[in-house]
């Protein structure tokens, strides 16, 4: 299998390891990028220079990195909310069964800006999709006019969220 390496503008020699990509076009990052995505899963606004230190690099290798990282759609540095206190008062969890491409379906459903979260699985469900709304009517609309209208869905379970007991992203790297 052949790797590419992804150029650096930084005159540290460890940098030109940092993310190459595989043949499948993932990324594999070295131990350096994946101690710099840990210090941001622990806290995302911890300055450049400070996940310099705790890395052994520079503040502007550490930014260069992180912008890669950000460019290459490897992680993201967002706000996570509760979003109960942001309005939205119902969240659900919906399983739908597709005849036909289930890539087409996904890539609808990933245009809907209340799915927060789509995936194809092995199992009862084709998808799994998480929605995101402001009320049970938003919901309803959601689901009975957008996503079955969809071409492809055959059927969809609905797993209403009742409390976030929950929600973190600190799975680390490996």
């Amino acid at each position: 299998m052949h790797s590419d390496v992804v150029a650096s503008r930084s005159a540290d020699p460890r940098d030109a390891r940092e993310i190459r990509a595989s043949s499948h076009g993932t990324p594999h990052l070295d131990a350096v990028s994946l101690a710099i995505i840990e210090q941001l899963q622990e806290d995302g606004r911890r300055p450049y220079a400070a996940i310099g230190k705790a890395v052994g690099l520079s503040e502007a290798a550490v930014r260069q990195r992180v912008q890669k990282l950000l460019d290459q759609g490897v992680m993201q540095i967002v706000a996570v909310t509760d979003p109960l206190t942001v309005g939205f008062r119902r969240q659900a969890m919906v399983g739908i069964h597709v005849e036909g491409d289930v890539e087409s379906v996904a890539d609808a459903l990933s245009d809907m800006s209340e799915c927060e979260y789509v995936v194809m699985t092995a199992g009862s469900f084709d998808l799994m999709v998480e929605i995101v709304c402001e009320d049970d009517d938003h919901l309803l609309e959601v689901i009975n006019k957008r996503i079955r209208a969809i071409p492809g869905v055959r059927s969809t379970e609905s797993f209403v969220y009742l409390k976030l007991k929950k929600q973190t992203y600190m799975w680390g790297t490996r």
